[in-house]
């Protein structure tokens, strides 16, 4: 819970007291690999943090393929923004692509924390403003140059999940197939 508390001191937003009121309403969960935090279909209720390990955000495509958006990383909050916002059903699920540990908060809590613990509101509209810039930026060189091309940015930009995260997700979320991708992982093993 470390890492939470850490994340909930960022801008100084949040008292001391603030930060230990609101982390203790959050609830530890853990995820095995494959498990889902959020199921498409389902509205969000809960806010993610990710204290250890790795999530992936996934929707199906008009074939019915799975097809990873984005990834959630150590120390990043999670929810779908729309389903949560809206109260409608998610579009998108998230799920844990190594076993991960998070520690999470219902809707209710969250607004009644809202009300009672100042600056909670200011915190939770810059971190989602943050969140959504983070996502922009994280996914802009997909969509430039070659598959190795995207594939070494990949690495580059998050090697921990270059080597945790199963071949086929990360295809996936680089829009090349498995096939594609063994391939120049098997050349630049060559070249090294």
């Amino acid at each position: 819970m470390e890492k939470l508390r850490s994340v909930l001191s960022f801008g100084g937003i949040l008292s001391k007291d603030a930060i230990e009121q609101v982390a203790a309403h959050f609830k530890r969960r853990l995820l095995k690999t494959n498990d889902h935090f959020q199921e498409v279909h389902k509205t969000a209720r809960e806010i993610a943090f990710v204290e250890n390990g790795i999530l992936r955000v996934y929707a199906a495509d008009c074939n019915g393929n799975e097809v990873t958006k984005y990834f959630i990383r150590e120390n990043q909050f999670f929810v779908d923004l729309e389903s949560y916002y809206t109260a409608t059903p998610a579009t998108d699920a998230c799920q844990a692509a190594v076993h991960s540990e998070l520690y999470t908060v219902h809707k209710s809590v969250i607004e009644k924390l809202s009300d009672e613990t100042p600056n909670l509101y200011i915190f939770i509209k810059t971190l989602t403003e943050a969140s959504l810039m983070n996502k922009i930026k994280d996914n802009d060189f997909l969509n430039f140059g070659d598959s190795k091309t995207k594939y070494l940015e990949f690495v580059k930009r998050y090697p921990n999940l270059a080597q945790q995260v199963p071949q086929q997700y990360i295809a996936s979320y680089l829009k090349i197939t498995p096939q594609s991708l063994s391939r120049i992982r098997k050349e630049l093993a060559h070249k090294q």
